[in-house]
């Protein structure tokens, strides 16, 4: 009979312990953690081994292992660009579903107001007294309009344009474009319009600070045609809207163009399904534990439910809303703040609905240890490679500067360690820098320019290192010194002498007492040591004690006899050569 026809079959999860796995087999722990050490694998009781380990381990002890569907089985969790693809499907599908808020964000060119907007749409709302206003939650609002709801993404921390690049998709259903009348189409402006055309998203155009002594309009407009965006009163289809944020000028008429887009697209979304929200912010709360702020794209959530993203899970044990009030359901377009995560997850992270809370334990934790093993992998290739990199974003106030920096950095050369540049611009250190130094463990550069209050404020919190200078090359000899540090260090042997062993007197578990000769140099008390047996090195050690004529000393020289203790990793024997030396550890530079 076959080996494969005797065979006991077995199923087993994706990811399985120890000791779940041996009762799986019917056998005790202790047979499945020798068979365990026989392929080289040491793992304790409550450790977790994978479903090819254990069906490799399942093999020789006489089973044949299948994969556990269900629970465990290792269900992928959702990734952004799959939520998106799901809500398109719904728009598209027969089902018929509900009107859910229309999800706007703001962009535009540094310092063209796309903050002071959101504040005036704020205070406004309040002021004009409308039912629920818009109060800021950890980067989520929402504006009541009409009786209908607008919800607004804080975009420069929560939605970075290196991110948006990366996924090639957005959460926003609306965009508004900011354009300062008095500065007009400006770098980062056209390449949000790149961005916007290429994403499809409808966009209305606020041109802002109107109040100002030098603003053009009409040159505005002609920039945003150049690129374009032609408005509606120019014959093209885009809504535009005329606005002093900080006076408070046309701000109502903005809001009604988004109701208006709201009315033609029909934003709708499913509230008879699981929720599925996205990340935008998570903390650690030190007496709340992790807090993640989220959007529901789709269906419901409720408190209670089992709940997982790629990297964290949980049960949701209360609910907040943009006020700060505590909700049982939350819906879709719904900014919502989430707390019960073990840990906090990612920004960007999908939150899902798990069938039960041992099934979102085993899904995140099976994510998270293929993360961990990508990472491990990463970081082999790493070390395989002779060359470390200091990876590096810089930041400049103009580009001449940026260029300089630039060529001296790529100009110098090592054999150990090289630079390596994630990304460079002009203008102040923004979120999105700090987000992507963040996924590419970088440092932040800048030459006389600052990170933003917020910038510097997730920089703090995700440990990303950011050094400002105004002078070229002080920014330099700082780069030059971490990268330095990457180097190995020097490592400098000093060889003090050799000393023959005579005689053995006394074998410890971890130490010997032995006698011998100084043969050459002489021997120092505390000396790193390396057992010789005829011409091979065979073991290392250190030397304790050192005495010479029974009284101890801190160094016998050659021709005396001496006994000595020493700790080593081989048993000294008789004929043995003890070398003695000591090691310095030099820092290298560039």
């Amino acid at each position: 009979m076959d080996e494969a026809e005797i065979k006991k079959p077995v199923s087993i999860p994706n990811i399985v312990t120890v000791k779940t796995f041996s009762e799986l087999l019917g056998l005790s722990v202790s047979e499945v953690i020798t068979e365990l050490m026989k392929n080289g694998i040491l793992a304790t009781i409550n450790e977790e081994i994978d479903f090819e380990t254990a069906s490799i381990i399942a093999s020789d002890l006489g089973f044949e292992a299948t994969l556990l569907e269900g629970k465990g089985s290792g269900e992928q969790s959702m990734n952004l660009e799959d939520l998106l693809a799901l809500c398109e499907e719904e728009k598209r599908g027969d089902k018929r579903l509900d009107t859910r808020p229309p999800i706007v964000t703001i962009l535009g060119h540094v310092d063209h107001g796309k903050t002071t907007l959101l504040d005036t749409i704020r205070k406004t709302s309040v002021v004009t007294g409308e039912a629920g206003g818009i109060t800021q939650h950890l980067g989520s609002y929402q504006v009541k309009k009409r009786g209908k709801y607008i919800t607004f993404i804080d975009t420069p921390g929560h939605e970075a344009f290196a991110a948006m690049r990366k996924r090639g998709v957005s959460i926003a259903d609306i965009a508004i474009l900011v354009v300062a009348a008095d500065d007009g189409v400006r770098p980062q402006t056209k390449e949000v319009i790149t961005y916007l055309k290429e994403r499809g998203l409808p966009v209305i155009v606020a041109i802002n600070k109107i109040d100002k002594p030098d603003a053009n309009i009409p040159r505005v407009k002609q920039e945003l045609a150049d690129q374009g965006i032609l408005i509606e009163e120019w014959g093209g289809k885009v809504l535009s809207s005329e606005i002093s944020a900080k006076q408070n000028i046309g701000i109502d008429k903005l809001l009604e163009s988004i109701l208006l887009i709201n009315e033609v697209e029909e934003y709708v979304g499913d509230t008879k399904r699981d929720g599925l929200a996205v990340v935008l912010e998570s903390n650690l709360d030190p007496q709340k534990g992790p807090v993640a702020t989220a959007l529901v794209r789709t269906g419901v959530l409720k408190v209670g439910q089992d709940i997982l993203t790629s990297s964290a899970f949980g049960r949701i044990r209360r609910m907040e809303d943009y006020t700060g009030k505590s909700i049982e359901t939350a819906g879709p377009s719904t900014p919502v703040t989430i707390y019960g995560f073990n840990e906090t997850p990612q920004v960007n992270d999908v939150i899902q609905v798990a069938s039960g809370k041992a099934s979102a334990r085993t899904r995140s934790r099976q994510t998270a240890l293929s993360l961990k093993s990508s990472a491990k992998a990463s970081e082999e290739t790493d070390e395989e490679s002779a060359q470390k990199k200091l990876k590096y974003i810089i930041k400049s106030d103009v580009q001449g500067s940026l260029e300089a920096i630039e060529q001296i950095l790529g100009s110098i050369q090592s054999e150990d360690a090289a630079f390596e540049e994630i990304a460079s611009g002009v203008g102040h250190i923004t979120e999105s820098d700090v987000r992507m130094a963040e996924s590419a463990n970088a440092v932040i550069f800048g030459f006389n320019v600052e990170p933003t209050a917020v910038a510097r404020r997730i920089a703090e919190k995700s440990g990303v290192p950011i050094e400002t200078f105004s002078i070229i090359y002080k920014l330099v000899d700082r780069a030059k010194e971490r990268l330095s540090d990457l180097l190995p260090p020097e490592i400098i042997r000093t060889d003090f002498g050799r000393l023959s062993v005579l005689a053995i007197f006394k074998t410890g578990k971890r130490d010997q007492i032995l006698g011998g000769r100084v043969a050459e140099g002489k021997m120092i008390k505390g000396a790193l040591l390396e057992i010789k047996r005829g011409d091979e090195i065979i073991g290392s050690g250190k030397m304790g004690n050192l005495q010479q004529n029974k009284e101890n000393a801190e160094e016998v020289g050659q021709g005396n006899e001496c006994g000595l203790v020493i700790e080593a990793n081989e048993r000294v024997a008789v004929g043995d050569m003890l070398i003695a030396y000591k090691e310095e550890s030099k820092r290298r530079t560039l």
